[in-house]
Protein backbone atom coordinates (compact mmCIF):
# COMPACT_ATOMS: atom_id res chain seq x y z
CA UNK A 1 0.00 0.00 0.00
CA UNK A 2 0.84 3.38 -0.53
CA UNK A 3 -0.49 6.62 -0.10
CA UNK A 4 0.23 9.71 -1.10
CA UNK A 5 -0.11 13.56 0.16
CA UNK A 6 -2.53 14.28 -2.95
CA UNK A 7 -4.90 11.63 -1.67
CA UNK A 8 -4.36 12.58 2.24
CA UNK A 9 -5.07 16.16 1.12
CA UNK A 10 -8.01 15.11 -1.21
CA UNK A 11 -9.52 12.82 2.25
CA UNK A 12 -8.76 15.97 4.32
CA UNK A 13 -9.17 14.31 7.40
CA UNK A 14 -6.39 13.17 10.12
CA UNK A 15 -4.76 9.34 9.98
CA UNK A 16 -3.79 6.98 12.62
CA UNK A 17 -1.79 3.99 11.65
CA UNK A 18 -0.59 1.23 13.91
CA UNK A 19 2.31 -0.97 13.46
CA UNK A 20 5.06 -3.28 15.24
CA UNK A 21 7.91 -0.99 13.49
CA UNK A 22 7.85 2.37 12.15
CA UNK A 23 10.67 3.57 9.73
CA UNK A 24 11.27 7.22 8.94
CA UNK A 25 12.74 7.41 6.09
CA UNK A 26 13.57 5.45 2.47
CA UNK A 27 16.53 5.38 1.37
CA UNK A 28 19.41 2.67 1.40
CA UNK A 29 18.83 2.72 5.47
CA UNK A 30 15.33 3.09 5.82
CA UNK A 31 13.96 0.90 2.46
CA UNK A 32 16.68 -1.71 3.79
CA UNK A 33 15.87 -2.45 7.05
CA UNK A 34 11.72 -2.03 5.93
CA UNK A 35 12.17 -4.85 3.93
CA UNK A 36 14.27 -7.17 6.25
CA UNK A 37 11.69 -6.57 8.69
CA UNK A 38 8.71 -7.55 6.63
CA UNK A 39 10.59 -10.30 5.65
CA UNK A 40 10.76 -11.49 9.24
CA UNK A 41 6.57 -11.29 9.41
CA UNK A 42 6.85 -8.03 10.80
CA UNK A 43 3.98 -5.10 10.25
CA UNK A 44 5.96 -2.43 8.76
CA UNK A 45 5.07 1.02 8.11
CA UNK A 46 7.45 3.64 6.14
CA UNK A 47 7.07 7.33 6.39
CA UNK A 48 8.86 9.31 4.01
CA UNK A 49 8.86 13.31 3.68
CA UNK A 50 9.51 13.06 -0.11
CA UNK A 51 7.47 12.33 -2.85
CA UNK A 52 6.89 8.88 -4.73
CA UNK A 53 8.17 8.77 -8.09
CA UNK A 54 8.93 5.59 -11.01
CA UNK A 55 10.99 5.34 -13.53
CA UNK A 56 7.91 7.09 -15.61
CA UNK A 57 8.44 10.56 -14.03
CA UNK A 58 12.07 11.04 -14.92
CA UNK A 59 12.18 13.20 -17.88
CA UNK A 60 15.95 14.00 -17.63
CA UNK A 61 15.53 17.68 -17.26
CA UNK A 62 17.80 18.68 -14.96
CA UNK A 63 16.02 21.33 -13.55
CA UNK A 64 12.82 19.55 -13.11
CA UNK A 65 14.74 16.42 -11.26
CA UNK A 66 16.41 18.77 -9.14
CA UNK A 67 13.41 20.07 -8.05
CA UNK A 68 11.73 16.36 -7.28
CA UNK A 69 14.15 14.29 -6.22
CA UNK A 70 16.89 16.31 -5.07
CA UNK A 71 16.77 18.18 -1.07
CA UNK A 72 16.81 21.49 -0.85
CA UNK A 73 16.17 21.58 -5.17
CA UNK A 74 20.26 21.14 -4.78
CA UNK A 75 20.39 24.60 -3.30
CA UNK A 76 21.32 23.70 0.66
CA UNK A 77 24.61 24.56 1.75
CA UNK A 78 26.45 24.61 5.13
CA UNK A 79 25.61 27.67 7.69
CA UNK A 80 28.72 29.30 6.04
CA UNK A 81 28.50 28.51 2.54
CA UNK A 82 31.53 26.11 2.19
CA UNK A 83 29.84 23.03 1.20
CA UNK A 84 26.80 21.94 -0.85
CA UNK A 85 24.48 19.99 0.37
CA UNK A 86 23.56 16.71 -1.81
CA UNK A 87 20.92 14.30 -0.47
CA UNK A 88 17.16 12.49 -1.85
CA UNK A 89 14.25 14.11 -1.01
CA UNK A 90 11.94 11.28 -2.33
CA UNK A 91 11.11 7.76 -1.56
CA UNK A 92 13.97 5.80 -2.52
CA UNK A 93 16.55 8.31 -0.90
CA UNK A 94 19.70 9.36 -2.68
CA UNK A 95 19.79 6.24 -4.36
CA UNK A 96 17.68 7.69 -7.29
CA UNK A 97 19.99 10.06 -7.73
CA UNK A 98 23.56 8.47 -6.78
CA UNK A 99 26.03 7.45 -9.53
CA UNK A 100 25.42 3.49 -8.08
CA UNK A 101 29.09 3.06 -7.14
CA UNK A 102 28.82 -0.19 -4.78
CA UNK A 103 31.64 -0.76 -2.45
CA UNK A 104 32.03 -3.04 0.79
CA UNK A 105 33.71 -1.06 3.62
CA UNK A 106 37.45 -2.06 3.42
CA UNK A 107 38.87 -4.12 5.79
CA UNK A 108 41.40 -1.82 6.97
CA UNK A 109 38.19 0.67 7.90
CA UNK A 110 36.54 -1.85 10.06
CA UNK A 111 39.34 -2.65 11.90
CA UNK A 112 40.15 1.02 12.43
CA UNK A 113 36.89 1.21 13.45
CA UNK A 114 36.84 -2.20 16.20
CA UNK A 115 40.82 -0.94 17.38
CA UNK A 116 39.55 2.91 17.97
CA UNK A 117 36.45 3.01 18.60
CA UNK A 118 35.40 -0.20 19.78
CA UNK A 119 32.94 -1.48 17.36
CA UNK A 120 31.18 -4.86 18.24
CA UNK A 121 29.19 -6.70 15.99
CA UNK A 122 29.80 -5.15 12.73
CA UNK A 123 33.21 -7.13 11.77
CA UNK A 124 33.66 -8.32 8.59
CA UNK A 125 32.59 -12.06 9.39
CA UNK A 126 29.28 -10.42 10.17
CA UNK A 127 28.98 -8.49 7.33
CA UNK A 128 30.17 -10.85 4.64
CA UNK A 129 27.10 -12.23 4.05
CA UNK A 130 24.89 -9.14 3.98
CA UNK A 131 27.42 -7.72 1.12
CA UNK A 132 26.72 -11.00 -0.77
CA UNK A 133 22.95 -10.83 -0.41
CA UNK A 134 23.25 -7.09 -1.55
CA UNK A 135 25.68 -7.40 -4.16
CA UNK A 136 23.33 -10.50 -5.78
CA UNK A 137 19.82 -8.32 -5.08
CA UNK A 138 21.34 -5.12 -6.86
CA UNK A 139 23.69 -6.44 -9.76
CA UNK A 140 26.72 -5.31 -8.18
CA UNK A 141 29.68 -5.97 -10.95
CA UNK A 142 32.88 -4.01 -11.91
CA UNK A 143 32.01 -1.82 -14.57
CA UNK A 144 32.94 -3.37 -18.13
CA UNK A 145 34.90 -1.90 -20.76
CA UNK A 146 31.66 -0.64 -23.10
CA UNK A 147 30.47 1.44 -20.01
CA UNK A 148 34.03 3.42 -19.90
CA UNK A 149 33.49 6.83 -21.09
CA UNK A 150 36.43 8.73 -22.71
CA UNK A 151 36.64 10.59 -19.47
CA UNK A 152 36.87 7.48 -17.39
CA UNK A 153 39.18 5.59 -20.67
CA UNK A 154 41.58 8.61 -20.15
CA UNK A 155 41.87 8.42 -16.32
CA UNK A 156 42.08 4.86 -16.51
CA UNK A 157 45.13 5.07 -19.03
CA UNK A 158 46.54 8.05 -17.29
CA UNK A 159 46.66 6.89 -13.84
CA UNK A 160 48.34 3.38 -15.03
CA UNK A 161 50.71 5.52 -16.91
CA UNK A 162 51.63 7.75 -13.68
CA UNK A 163 51.60 4.28 -11.66
CA UNK A 164 48.72 5.02 -9.62
CA UNK A 165 46.69 2.08 -8.64
CA UNK A 166 43.11 1.66 -9.31
CA UNK A 167 40.01 -0.66 -10.18
CA UNK A 168 37.18 -0.44 -12.13
CA UNK A 169 34.74 0.65 -9.82
CA UNK A 170 31.42 -1.61 -8.87
CA UNK A 171 28.36 -0.88 -10.08
CA UNK A 172 25.03 -1.70 -8.64
CA UNK A 173 22.73 -1.69 -12.39
CA UNK A 174 21.42 -4.54 -14.90
CA UNK A 175 20.66 -3.60 -18.26
CA UNK A 176 21.91 -0.22 -18.52
CA UNK A 177 21.38 1.49 -21.72
CA UNK A 178 24.49 3.79 -21.11
CA UNK A 179 22.09 7.08 -21.12
CA UNK A 180 24.71 9.16 -18.62
CA UNK A 181 21.61 10.70 -16.70
CA UNK A 182 22.14 8.39 -13.62
CA UNK A 183 22.26 12.18 -11.00
CA UNK A 184 18.40 12.21 -12.65
CA UNK A 185 16.95 9.25 -11.78
CA UNK A 186 16.86 6.30 -13.91
CA UNK A 187 14.22 6.27 -16.71
CA UNK A 188 15.36 3.30 -17.60
CA UNK A 189 14.87 1.27 -14.20
CA UNK A 190 18.47 0.09 -14.49
CA UNK A 191 20.32 1.41 -11.95
CA UNK A 192 19.56 -0.57 -8.49
CA UNK A 193 17.86 2.11 -6.66
CA UNK A 194 15.83 1.52 -3.54
CA UNK A 195 12.79 2.34 -5.51
CA UNK A 196 14.02 -0.62 -8.07
CA UNK A 197 15.08 -3.44 -5.30
CA UNK A 198 14.04 -2.81 -1.42
CA UNK A 199 10.92 -0.58 -1.60
CA UNK A 200 8.61 -2.79 -3.74
CA UNK A 201 9.94 -5.92 -2.05
CA UNK A 202 8.94 -4.32 1.42
CA UNK A 203 5.65 -3.59 -0.07
CA UNK A 204 4.96 -6.79 -1.49
CA UNK A 205 5.24 -8.23 2.06
CA UNK A 206 2.92 -6.17 3.24
CA UNK A 207 4.49 -2.95 4.78
CA UNK A 208 2.57 0.32 4.07
CA UNK A 209 4.40 3.44 2.96
CA UNK A 210 3.46 7.35 3.32
CA UNK A 211 4.97 9.63 0.77
CA UNK A 212 4.62 13.52 1.40
CA UNK A 213 4.45 12.48 5.12
CA UNK A 214 7.33 14.32 7.35
CA UNK A 215 7.60 12.78 10.81
CA UNK A 216 7.75 15.65 13.14
CA UNK A 217 7.24 14.36 16.85
CA UNK A 218 8.24 11.42 19.08
CA UNK A 219 5.62 10.37 21.25
CA UNK A 220 7.63 8.98 24.43
CA UNK A 221 6.62 7.10 27.92
CA UNK A 222 9.72 7.58 29.72
CA UNK A 223 12.42 5.75 27.91
CA UNK A 224 9.89 3.94 25.54
CA UNK A 225 8.60 5.44 22.27
CA UNK A 226 4.91 4.93 21.92
CA UNK A 227 4.50 6.50 18.81
CA UNK A 228 5.07 9.11 16.11
CA UNK A 229 3.13 12.31 15.10
CA UNK A 230 3.92 13.33 11.38
CA UNK A 231 2.67 16.08 9.10
CA UNK A 232 1.07 15.81 5.42
CA UNK A 233 2.88 18.05 3.36
CA UNK A 234 2.40 19.74 -0.18
CA UNK A 235 4.82 18.45 -2.43
CA UNK A 236 5.18 21.10 -4.30
CA UNK A 237 6.32 23.84 -1.68
CA UNK A 238 6.93 21.07 1.13
CA UNK A 239 5.20 23.12 3.65
CA UNK A 240 2.94 21.71 5.74
CA UNK A 241 -0.66 21.12 4.84
CA UNK A 242 -2.25 21.09 8.48
CA UNK A 243 -3.35 17.74 8.15
CA UNK A 244 -1.64 14.39 10.01
CA UNK A 245 -0.78 11.07 10.34
CA UNK A 246 -0.33 9.75 13.82
CA UNK A 247 1.23 6.18 14.22
CA UNK A 248 1.46 3.94 17.07
CA UNK A 249 4.48 1.64 17.18
CA UNK A 250 6.71 -1.12 19.00
CA UNK A 251 9.80 -0.08 17.82
CA UNK A 252 10.72 3.52 15.60
CA UNK A 253 13.70 3.35 13.12
CA UNK A 254 15.31 6.46 12.63
CA UNK A 255 16.78 6.52 8.95
CA UNK A 256 16.44 10.26 7.72
CA UNK A 257 20.12 10.22 5.88
CA UNK A 258 23.01 11.20 7.09
CA UNK A 259 21.92 15.10 7.26
CA UNK A 260 18.71 15.20 9.21
CA UNK A 261 18.68 12.29 11.48
CA UNK A 262 20.76 14.00 14.09
CA UNK A 263 18.49 17.00 13.07
CA UNK A 264 15.11 15.30 14.25
CA UNK A 265 17.42 13.65 17.19
CA UNK A 266 17.86 16.69 18.30
CA UNK A 267 14.72 18.35 18.06
CA UNK A 268 13.10 15.42 20.29
CA UNK A 269 15.39 16.94 23.18
CA UNK A 270 18.00 13.92 23.33
CA UNK A 271 20.91 16.88 23.81
CA UNK A 272 20.89 16.83 27.52
CA UNK A 273 20.84 13.00 27.70
CA UNK A 274 23.31 12.37 24.56
CA UNK A 275 26.11 14.82 24.33
CA UNK A 276 27.71 13.62 21.49
CA UNK A 277 24.12 13.97 19.07
CA UNK A 278 25.05 16.16 16.27
CA UNK A 279 28.89 15.53 16.73
CA UNK A 280 31.32 13.46 15.08
CA UNK A 281 29.88 14.76 11.57
CA UNK A 282 31.58 13.52 8.20
CA UNK A 283 29.81 14.08 4.69
CA UNK A 284 32.85 13.68 1.90
CA UNK A 285 33.64 17.17 0.47
CA UNK A 286 34.02 16.80 -3.25
CA UNK A 287 37.02 18.27 -5.22
CA UNK A 288 36.38 19.09 -9.36
CA UNK A 289 39.14 19.70 -11.33
CA UNK A 290 37.86 20.67 -15.09
CA UNK A 291 40.15 20.64 -18.11
CA UNK A 292 39.50 21.89 -21.67
CA UNK A 293 40.88 18.97 -24.05
CA UNK A 294 41.51 19.39 -27.96
CA UNK A 295 39.22 16.13 -28.51
CA UNK A 296 35.67 15.51 -28.11
CA UNK A 297 34.72 14.37 -24.13
CA UNK A 298 31.07 14.57 -23.59
CA UNK A 299 31.36 13.67 -19.99
CA UNK A 300 27.61 13.36 -19.47
CA UNK A 301 27.62 10.01 -21.30
CA UNK A 302 27.87 6.59 -20.08
CA UNK A 303 27.86 6.07 -16.61
CA UNK A 304 29.77 8.20 -14.21
CA UNK A 305 32.73 6.62 -12.74
CA UNK A 306 33.61 3.69 -14.57
CA UNK A 307 36.94 3.60 -12.99
CA UNK A 308 38.56 5.05 -9.73
CA UNK A 309 42.09 5.71 -8.38
CA UNK A 310 42.65 3.84 -5.24
CA UNK A 311 46.41 5.01 -4.92
CA UNK A 312 45.38 8.05 -2.50
CA UNK A 313 42.50 6.11 -0.43
CA UNK A 314 44.47 6.75 2.52
CA UNK A 315 46.18 9.43 3.45
CA UNK A 316 50.33 8.96 3.86
CA UNK A 317 52.26 10.37 7.02
CA UNK A 318 55.93 11.14 7.81
CA UNK A 319 57.40 10.88 10.91
CA UNK A 320 60.26 11.90 9.97
CA UNK A 321 59.19 15.22 9.50
CA UNK A 322 57.57 16.00 12.30
CA UNK A 323 55.11 15.17 14.83
CA UNK A 324 51.78 16.21 14.17
CA UNK A 325 48.42 13.93 14.94
CA UNK A 326 45.36 13.91 12.65
CA UNK A 327 42.49 14.27 15.36
CA UNK A 328 40.41 12.04 13.68
CA UNK A 329 42.20 9.07 12.73
CA UNK A 330 45.05 10.09 14.94
CA UNK A 331 47.80 9.25 12.41
CA UNK A 332 51.16 10.63 13.53
CA UNK A 333 53.79 12.47 11.46
CA UNK A 334 53.39 15.58 8.60
CA UNK A 335 50.77 14.49 5.84
CA UNK A 336 52.14 13.98 2.41
CA UNK A 337 49.50 13.19 0.58
CA UNK A 338 46.37 11.26 0.23
CA UNK A 339 42.65 10.10 1.72
CA UNK A 340 40.38 10.42 -0.64
CA UNK A 341 39.11 8.51 -4.03
CA UNK A 342 40.06 10.26 -7.30
CA UNK A 343 37.27 9.61 -10.25
CA UNK A 344 36.53 11.09 -13.32
CA UNK A 345 33.39 13.85 -13.36
CA UNK A 346 30.11 13.77 -15.02
CA UNK A 347 28.23 16.71 -14.82
CA UNK A 348 25.51 17.87 -17.25
CA UNK A 349 25.09 21.15 -19.13
CA UNK A 350 23.18 22.79 -16.58
CA UNK A 351 24.83 22.30 -13.23
CA UNK A 352 28.19 22.85 -15.42
CA UNK A 353 27.07 26.16 -16.60
CA UNK A 354 26.63 26.35 -12.11
CA UNK A 355 29.70 25.52 -11.29
CA UNK A 356 32.20 26.95 -14.00
CA UNK A 357 33.77 30.16 -13.10
CA UNK A 358 33.66 32.96 -14.82
CA UNK A 359 31.76 35.97 -16.46
CA UNK A 360 30.38 37.55 -19.59
CA UNK A 361 32.55 36.49 -22.38
CA UNK A 362 35.29 34.04 -20.08
CA UNK A 363 32.05 32.06 -19.13
CA UNK A 364 30.57 31.91 -22.89
CA UNK A 365 33.25 30.44 -24.14
CA UNK A 366 33.57 27.56 -21.66
CA UNK A 367 30.06 26.87 -22.09
CA UNK A 368 30.67 26.71 -26.28
CA UNK A 369 33.52 24.33 -25.47
CA UNK A 370 31.64 21.78 -23.37
CA UNK A 371 32.13 18.93 -25.77
CA UNK A 372 35.45 19.02 -25.06
CA UNK A 373 35.37 19.31 -21.22
CA UNK A 374 36.25 16.83 -18.58
CA UNK A 375 37.41 17.06 -15.17
CA UNK A 376 38.26 14.50 -12.02
CA UNK A 377 36.54 14.43 -8.55
CA UNK A 378 37.84 13.20 -5.27
CA UNK A 379 35.85 12.04 -2.33
CA UNK A 380 37.78 13.84 0.96
CA UNK A 381 37.77 11.16 4.06
CA UNK A 382 37.11 14.01 6.27
CA UNK A 383 39.88 14.29 8.69
CA UNK A 384 38.08 17.18 10.64
CA UNK A 385 34.85 16.64 12.34
CA UNK A 386 31.68 18.68 11.48
CA UNK A 387 28.90 19.59 13.41
CA UNK A 388 24.97 19.20 13.08
CA UNK A 389 22.87 21.41 15.54
CA UNK A 390 19.18 23.05 15.38
CA UNK A 391 18.48 26.35 16.17
CA UNK A 392 15.01 27.30 16.45
CA UNK A 393 13.73 24.00 14.33
CA UNK A 394 15.97 24.91 11.75
CA UNK A 395 19.00 22.10 10.80
CA UNK A 396 22.49 23.88 11.12
CA UNK A 397 25.22 22.18 9.37
CA UNK A 398 29.27 22.97 10.14
CA UNK A 399 32.24 21.44 7.96
CA UNK A 400 35.46 22.95 8.34
CA UNK A 401 37.52 23.39 5.25
CA UNK A 402 40.99 23.88 7.27
CA UNK A 403 43.36 21.45 8.86
CA UNK A 404 43.39 18.12 7.72
CA UNK A 405 40.46 18.47 5.39
CA UNK A 406 42.11 21.67 4.13
CA UNK A 407 45.52 19.61 3.21
CA UNK A 408 43.35 16.64 1.41
CA UNK A 409 41.27 19.43 -0.55
CA UNK A 410 44.50 20.63 -1.78
CA UNK A 411 46.30 17.40 -2.48
CA UNK A 412 43.38 16.39 -4.53
CA UNK A 413 43.11 19.29 -6.66
CA UNK A 414 46.88 18.87 -7.44
CA UNK A 415 46.56 14.83 -8.24
CA UNK A 416 43.44 15.72 -10.19
CA UNK A 417 45.34 18.70 -11.75
CA UNK A 418 48.47 16.40 -13.19
CA UNK A 419 46.50 14.01 -13.90
CA UNK A 420 44.88 15.97 -16.52
CA UNK A 421 48.12 17.32 -18.06
CA UNK A 422 49.23 14.24 -18.47
CA UNK A 423 46.09 13.19 -20.45
CA UNK A 424 46.52 15.81 -22.68
CA UNK A 425 44.30 18.78 -21.27
CA UNK A 426 45.12 22.08 -22.86
CA UNK A 427 43.71 24.62 -19.99
CA UNK A 428 42.79 23.52 -16.47
CA UNK A 429 39.96 25.47 -14.23
CA UNK A 430 40.17 25.11 -10.86
CA UNK A 431 36.10 26.33 -10.59
CA UNK A 432 37.06 28.69 -7.39
CA UNK A 433 35.42 32.13 -7.09
CA UNK A 434 38.47 33.78 -8.55
CA UNK A 435 38.97 31.65 -11.59
CA UNK A 436 42.24 30.34 -10.86
CA UNK A 437 42.99 28.71 -14.78
CA UNK A 438 46.50 28.10 -16.15
CA UNK A 439 46.91 26.59 -19.97
CA UNK A 440 48.99 23.86 -19.61
CA UNK A 441 51.79 25.74 -22.19
CA UNK A 442 52.40 28.12 -19.21
CA UNK A 443 53.24 25.88 -16.81
CA UNK A 444 57.07 26.10 -17.56
CA UNK A 445 59.83 23.79 -17.10
CA UNK A 446 58.80 22.25 -13.67
CA UNK A 447 55.00 21.64 -14.53
CA UNK A 448 54.43 20.26 -10.79
CA UNK A 449 56.27 23.00 -9.46
CA UNK A 450 53.67 25.91 -10.79
CA UNK A 451 50.61 23.35 -10.10
CA UNK A 452 51.86 23.12 -5.96
CA UNK A 453 51.90 27.30 -6.55
CA UNK A 454 48.39 27.56 -7.71
CA UNK A 455 46.96 25.00 -5.63
CA UNK A 456 49.00 26.39 -2.43
CA UNK A 457 47.25 30.39 -3.53
CA UNK A 458 43.44 29.03 -3.61
CA UNK A 459 41.20 30.74 -0.99
CA UNK A 460 39.68 28.14 1.01
CA UNK A 461 37.23 30.39 3.14
CA UNK A 462 33.54 30.09 2.89
CA UNK A 463 31.77 30.64 -0.42
CA UNK A 464 34.69 30.63 -2.50
CA UNK A 465 34.56 27.31 -3.98
CA UNK A 466 31.91 24.51 -5.11
CA UNK A 467 32.51 21.24 -3.10
CA UNK A 468 28.99 19.18 -3.10
CA UNK A 469 28.95 16.66 -0.04
CA UNK A 470 27.18 13.40 -0.68
CA UNK A 471 28.05 11.37 1.72
CA UNK A 472 27.02 12.32 5.15
CA UNK A 473 27.23 10.32 8.45
CA UNK A 474 28.24 10.07 11.69
CA UNK A 475 26.14 12.63 13.95
CA UNK A 476 24.72 9.72 15.93
CA UNK A 477 27.43 7.48 15.91
CA UNK A 478 27.81 3.92 17.47
CA UNK A 479 29.45 3.25 20.67
CA UNK A 480 29.32 1.74 24.13
CA UNK A 481 27.59 4.62 26.04
CA UNK A 482 26.58 8.26 26.30
CA UNK A 483 29.63 9.31 27.44
CA UNK A 484 31.08 9.00 23.56
CA UNK A 485 28.21 7.95 21.43
CA UNK A 486 25.16 8.18 20.25
CA UNK A 487 23.79 4.45 19.67
CA UNK A 488 24.64 1.22 20.74
CA UNK A 489 26.17 -1.60 18.67
CA UNK A 490 22.02 -2.73 18.45
CA UNK A 491 21.34 0.44 16.63
CA UNK A 492 19.22 1.45 19.68
CA UNK A 493 19.16 4.99 20.89
CA UNK A 494 21.31 5.26 24.27
CA UNK A 495 18.73 6.08 26.86
CA UNK A 496 15.55 4.32 25.06
CA UNK A 497 13.94 0.91 24.76
CA UNK A 498 12.99 0.93 21.47
CA UNK A 499 14.53 4.37 19.40
CA UNK A 500 16.92 2.81 16.67
CA UNK A 501 18.82 4.53 13.75
CA UNK A 502 19.32 2.89 10.59
CA UNK A 503 21.73 4.67 8.17
CA UNK A 504 25.52 6.61 7.86
CA UNK A 505 24.52 8.58 11.13
CA UNK A 506 25.82 5.47 12.95
CA UNK A 507 29.51 5.21 11.07
CA UNK A 508 32.48 6.26 13.41
CA UNK A 509 34.28 8.01 10.57
CA UNK A 510 33.08 8.00 7.22
CA UNK A 511 34.12 4.72 5.26
CA UNK A 512 36.81 6.25 2.62
CA UNK A 513 34.19 4.67 -0.38
CA UNK A 514 30.85 5.26 -1.51
CA UNK A 515 28.91 4.26 1.39
CA UNK A 516 25.65 2.81 -0.18
CA UNK A 517 26.38 -0.86 0.03
CA UNK A 518 28.03 -0.53 4.27
CA UNK A 519 24.47 2.01 5.01
CA UNK A 520 22.56 -1.27 3.79
CA UNK A 521 24.45 -4.12 5.21
CA UNK A 522 24.71 -2.15 9.11
CA UNK A 523 20.85 -1.93 8.38
CA UNK A 524 20.64 -5.95 7.75
CA UNK A 525 22.46 -5.79 10.88
CA UNK A 526 20.22 -3.61 12.56
CA UNK A 527 17.37 -5.39 11.65
CA UNK A 528 17.98 -8.72 13.56
CA UNK A 529 18.49 -7.07 17.07
CA UNK A 530 14.85 -5.17 16.75
CA UNK A 531 12.98 -8.07 14.86
CA UNK A 532 14.32 -10.02 18.41
CA UNK A 533 13.09 -7.05 20.40
CA UNK A 534 9.98 -6.42 18.61
CA UNK A 535 8.84 -9.94 17.84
Amino acid sequence: MIRQGAELIAAGIDVTERAAVCVIGSGCGGATIAKALAEKGLDVLIVEQGGYYTYKDFDQREANMLAKIDGGRGLDTSVDMSVQLTYGNNVGGASVHYWADSYRVPPDRVAFWEERYGLQGHGDATLQPHYERIERDHHVTPAEDPYVNTMNQLLRDTATKLGWQGAPVPQARLNCNRSGHCMQGCAYNAKQSQIVTHVPRALELGARLYADTRAEHLVMDGRAAKGLRCAVVDRGTGLPTGLSVNVEASAIVVACGGFETPAFLLRQDFADTLPHLGRHFFCNPSVMMHAVFEQEIIQWRNIPAAWGVEQFRLSRHDRSLGTEVTPLFGEQGTYVEGGYLLMANQLHPGMLATVLPGLGEDHRRLMRALPRLGGTIAWIDDAEEGRISVEGGRRRIDVPLTGGNGRRIRDAWRKGARLLVAAGAKELIFGDAADTRVKTADLGADPDASLDALVDAIDLRPARNVFAVPHPGGGTRMGKGPEDSVVDFEHRVHGTDNVYVADPSVFPTGPSVDPSEAIMAFSYVAAEHIAQAVG
